[in-house]
């Protein structure tokens, strides 16, 4: 009875500060009340702290079939997002520049439902940290790489509370697309037979970057010529991925602006980290394969 009346203040509290729910989306898994979001990303960042302390004098785990599995089904998962946006926001006659939340009937039902899934898959995500903390991988836990799995779990469950279709669709269209190519490139780098084969590994990162701007354009172009969809919505999603931009291309200056001093080229650690267009800070983001022989 405690935990149920916790439960309708919280869920009282967000009702008043964003308004009224999005009714098509009501009854589905996850999304009616904010604490099972709330405790799972509790639970996630727990795991990181205990993980931590449980592995300490542990001997790291390979985990490479794991991997393999994990990465190909996060790559179909995001394949399968993608062409269902594509598809039903064709269907739906949507507006590239901007888009309402009702006027395209059932497609904007299939928009939701794709992008449930999109919210869902960022709690699979939290593996990606997971496996880092079971492979002793602690200098891949950054503050980018945290912050980002944390908030885009909790930034969804309220995108598909209040706007689960329209203009909400890009974003995920081309994060899916991005993912396809991440995943997949993790995924076959765990194979080291495969790994000659990997030459799209240094486009990731400026793809990353062009995805964060044109999401950022995107969002801004419905608040220049509106068309009802909610602006504060507008502004919060554009100052969000402003953060992911200042973060990204402070990754960027580190990596790739300064010249490499002495010290760095003699330790081949820092070496490992940044060869082939790489950096621990951007791609803690993600779970990643990277190719230390003791961890083989």
């Amino acid at each position: 009875e405690t935990l149920k009346a916790f439960d309708q203040e919280v869920n009282a509290f967000v009702d008043y500060m964003f308004g009224p729910r999005d009714a098509r989306v009501r009854g589905w898994f996850l999304l009616d009340s904010y604490l099972p979001t709330f405790f799972l990303t509790g639970a996630y960042l727990l795991c990181i702290w205990l993980g931590k302390k449980f592995m300490k004098n542990r001997p790291p785990f390979s985990l490479r079939a794991h991997l393999i599995v994990y990465n190909l089904g996060i790559t179909l998962l995001s394949f399968y997002m993608l062409i269902e946006l594509i598809l039903a926001t064709w269907e739906g006659g949507y507006n590239l520049q901007c888009q309402n939340l009702h006027s395209a009937g059932e497609a904007d039902i299939r928009v939701a439902k794709v992008l449930w899934w999109y919210y869902f898959s960022k709690v699979i995500e939290f593996m990606d940290t997971i496996f880092f903390v079971l492979r002793k991988k602690s200098s891949q836990i950054t503050f980018l790489h945290v912050y980002h799995h944390a908030t885009m779990f909790n930034i969804w469950w309220c995108v598909l509370n209040w706007i689960p279709c329209g203009q909400s669709f890009f974003g995920p269209t081309l994060n899916s697309f991005i993912h396809v190519l991440m995943y997949s490139y993790y995924g076959l780098s765990v194979i080291p037979s495969m790994r000659k084969y990997l030459w799209w590994k240094k486009y990731l990162t400026q793809a990353q970057l062009i995805q964060f701007l044109l999401t950022i354009v995107h969002t801004l172009s419905a608040a220049v010529k509106p068309c009802g969809f909610p602006f504060g919505c507008l502004m919060f999603q554009s100052s969000y991925m402003a953060t992911l931009v200042i973060l990204f291309i402070n990754f960027y200056v580190k990596t790739y602006r300064k010249a490499p001093s002495r010290t760095a080229i003699k330790e081949p650690s820092v070496t490992t980290e940044i060869k082939n267009g790489f950096h621990k800070d951007y791609f803690a983001a993600a779970n990643g394969f990277q190719n230390n022989k003791k961890a083989q």
